[in-house]
């Protein structure tokens, strides 16, 4: 693949990650096939595009920047892991501050989870992702795939924070950032079932990218 392939597959990706940002087609969308089915399909149109991004990297002309070492795997599996965590406690859960968000209006702010400490988890976490894999990949295309996606995602939340404000209102805005951030730094779990249920998840699901990264990825993540 060319670098002006490359690059295509690049602006495709952004554009299809615009539209849970822009409320005039996703609500079109959501008109069409329901919130639910937005969720579903956008969900599997991120994941798809993503896939063909990090494959269309793989193609592109080899131009290494730095060799690969041994201790850059280690600590991505270490740091993987957290992204998993983050992940799994964040997902579907209500969070007013994000661009999605499971069920906003029943968001506790004396209870905000791992809202009380992230914001918007679920950016950080892919930020986290992107970075750590820039230090196992020195060829320049990954080095920009991986820097322009852990930009995207850290400059996505000062974008989401604005949006939000401007949509709530800068007092309301103020209201609740300041009620999250004068609560209980920790605070016992609704259900400890379900804390439980959210870390198996974590530790499962980074196992399964341990287990498919050579299958999805073609490179074995050990």
């Amino acid at each position: 693949m060319s670098w002006t392939g490359f690059a295509a597959v690049f602006v495709a990706f952004f554009l299809t990650h615009s539209i849970p940002v822009r409320p005039a087609v996703k609500s079109r969308i959501v008109g069409v096939v329901g919130a639910r089915g937005f969720t579903i399909g956008y969900s599997a149109l991120s994941i798809g595009m993503l896939a063909l991004l990090i494959w269309a990297a793989g193609q592109a002309p080899y131009i290494q920047l730095w060799p690969q070492m041994g201790w850059q795997r280690h600590l991505v599996h270490v740091g993987m892991l957290a992204v998993c965590l983050i992940l799994a406690l964040s997902i579907a859960r209500p969070n007013p501050f994000s661009f999605g968000g499971a069920r906003n209006t029943e968001f506790d702010p004396s209870r905000p989870g791992i809202v009380r400490w992230l914001r918007h988890p679920i950016l950080l976490a892919l930020a986290l992702w992107a970075g750590l894999h820039l230090l196992p990949n020195g060829d320049l295309a990954h080095v920009i795939l991986f820097g322009v996606l852990g930009t995207f995602a850290i400059a996505g939340r000062a974008i989401i924070d604005r949006r939000n404000r401007r949509l709530k209102g800068a007092a309301v805005w103020k209201d609740l950032r300041s009620r999250v951030a004068s609560g209980p730094r920790f605070h016992a779990p609704l259900s400890w079932g379900g804390l439980g249920i959210r870390l198996g998840l974590a530790v499962a699901g980074f196992t399964l990218l341990l287990w498919m990264h050579p299958v999805v990825i073609g490179v074995s993540a050990l």
